[in-house]
């Protein structure tokens, strides 16, 4: 019994200690930052803490967000994705025309610098 309950001990500490640490990674994204669409205008996108995103651009944009692979994914509701990674000591916005796969050449890029 006393064995049973160190284990169950152990595995609760790892997964909370892996919860806290992807917490953690998010965190690092959520808030504003100043990127360039595929025409070079500024604008800005929004990363809440709840999962949504949302964008200056044109009459506005939403969607959601989540922490993959050390990167913010955003999926809009048009069906473009957005993907914000660190790149060296900057930060790159790579964007992704709806169906496009992440893997393939983005259909734009630019520097992303986070505001606040």
């Amino acid at each position: 019994m006393r064995s049973l309950m160190s284990k169950t001990i152990v595995v609760l500490s790892v997964a909370i200690a892996m919860n806290a640490s992807t917490s953690l990674a998010a965190a690092r994204f959520q808030g504003e930052w100043k990127v360039k669409d595929t025409a070079g205008k500024p604008f800005e996108i929004t990363l809440s803490e709840n999962g949504t995103a949302k964008a200056t651009r044109g009459e506005g944009m939403s969607g959601t967000w989540k922490e993959q692979g050390g990167a913010a994914i955003i999926t809009w509701d048009t069906g473009w994705v957005t993907k914000i990674a660190k790149e060296g000591t900057r930060y790159k916005k790579t964007a992704f025309r709806k169906g496009q796969r992440l893997d393939s050449a983005p259909a734009n890029s630019s520097e992303a610098e986070k505001t606040d």
